[in-house]
């Protein structure tokens, strides 16, 4: 465990009311956090702390130091909205084994908004210096660089097509019941890639998924790993896709169909149930609806469960996403046998794609979802990323089907960069 504290003392975080900022977007600095849904969410920018760890103890340790961060903070904060008073923004690496491992990140300066209502968060050590306008927080603007010349590969598709084909082999000798496969692409770009100008274009195309953006990953992910409020706890399960047509009676057809997908409804059947068996140990009461809906995104439409729950003790909403990750919904099940399948097969670090993304504030409330839909954006060379898509492979698996829907899922990442 490493961590890189920028604070002098302990923590104090205000938060007053501000008029309506308009796009938060449009003012994100350079390298700014986000995490936008509907126009509402949260955008942040500076560094008062941070936290970075690694290995399996990685969501221990993190927990640990957020409770001693916040147990020494002073907070003022009026409003008691979700994402005001004191917060950290974090993401975490896929595997244990990764050498990305998480980070927690506690920003300078938040702006939020949420219905009518907007303000303006500062974190640091001060307790007498007066509290910045939202012109002085900002300071200067910095305009938004422009893409340049991104190019992308293509992919592997006959590595691909083995590791499907192996694995479904490997499902059909009972080794596994379902696993998940990923695929990375490189994308080279003519200049650093600045964030912002892959956000506003996620944020635009799928206003309905939370546009995110956290030390490097960036993305628009349509899967809610945990949110917690108030001793309220709501899961959003995916899994289980088809690809739209763009024809909307043609897609309403082939929604029902997917809906009454034998091989559809089974993966999506294990990714619920690996969720509620987790939250049913921390809830006096869940709610896991009978069948799923039908959520429509622009590239694709996914079988989809909101799970609900009631806490019947003080869980933080990262307590609940160390538990929780990985689901079968990005791994598979039984979970350790699928994992053996992914390191065999995959041949892939997937970094944190697929971690867990999102905020926490002092009193363990957040919300934290899956990084789909996603890149990262190396710290080495901000000219270079590695956009990431993933399929959820059962016996009834065809790899040609399972190829499309990955480059469906390629698609928002490679359009957010100018590579459609």
């Amino acid at each position: 465990m490493s961590v890189n504290s920028g604070a002098s003392g302990p923590l104090r975080a205000r938060t007053v009311p501000i008029p309506d900022p308009g796009n938060l977007l449009d003012l994100l600095p350079p390298d700014g956090m986000s995490w936008i849904r509907r126009g509402e969410g949260l955008i942040a920018w500076g560094i008062a702390e941070r936290f970075d760890g690694a290995g399996p103890s990685r969501y221990t340790d993190a927990n640990a130091w957020w409770r001693r961060v916040t147990r020494h903070a002073e907070v003022h904060d009026d409003l008691r909205l979700p994402g005001t008073g004191l917060l950290t923004f974090g993401s975490f690496a896929f595997s244990d084994a990764s050498s990305l491992g998480g980070t927690l990140m506690v920003p300078r300066f938040v702006v939020g908004k949420r219905g009518d209502q907007a303000w303006l968060t500062e974190i640091s050590t001060s307790s007498e210096m007066p509290m910045p306008t939202l012109a002085d927080a900002l300071g200067d603007p910095v305009s938004v660089a422009p893409l340049g010349d991104v190019r992308i590969q293509e992919g592997d598709r006959e590595t691909w097509s083995r590791a499907v084909s192996t694995a479904v082999t490997r499902i059909v000798h009972g080794e596994v019941d379902k696993v998940v496969l990923a695929r990375a692409v490189a994308a080279q770009a003519s200049a650093p890639i600045d964030v912002r100008a892959v956000l506003r274009p996620l944020a635009d195309d799928y206003p309905s998924c939370w546009t995110f953006h956290v030390d490097g990953l960036v993305g628009a992910t349509p899967e809610l790993l945990a949110r917690v409020d108030h001793g309220l706890v709501t899961s959003r399960v995916l899994a289980g896709t088809i690809r739209p047509t763009g024809d909307e009676l043609v897609d309403l057809a082939h929604a029902a169909a997917l809906a009454r997908s034998s091989k559809d409804r089974e993966e999506h059947e294990y990714a619920v149930r690996s969720v509620s068996e987790v939250l049913v140990d921390h809830c006096a009461s869940i709610n896991v609806p009978e069948a799923p809906s039908v959520l429509h995104l622009p590239n694709v439409m996914h079988l989809a469960t909101d799970v609900t729950g009631v806490l019947n003790h003080s869980a933080t909403s990262l307590e609940l996403v160390s538990e929780l990750h990985p689901s079968a919904a990005v791994c598979g099940t039984p979970t350790l046998a699928a994992a053996r399948v992914i390191d065999e097969l995959e041949d892939l670090d997937r970094g944190r794609y697929a971690g867990p993304v999102g905020w926490t504030n002092a009193a363990g409330d957040g919300e934290w979802c899956i990084g789909l839909r996603s890149a990262e954006i190396s710290r080495e060379d901000p000219r270079h990323a590695r956009l990431f898509a993933g399929c959820g492979i059962v016996a009834m698996s065809e790899v040609d089907s399972e190829w499309a829907e990955s480059e469906a899922k390629l698609e928002p990442m490679r359009k957010a960069l100018g590579a459609l």
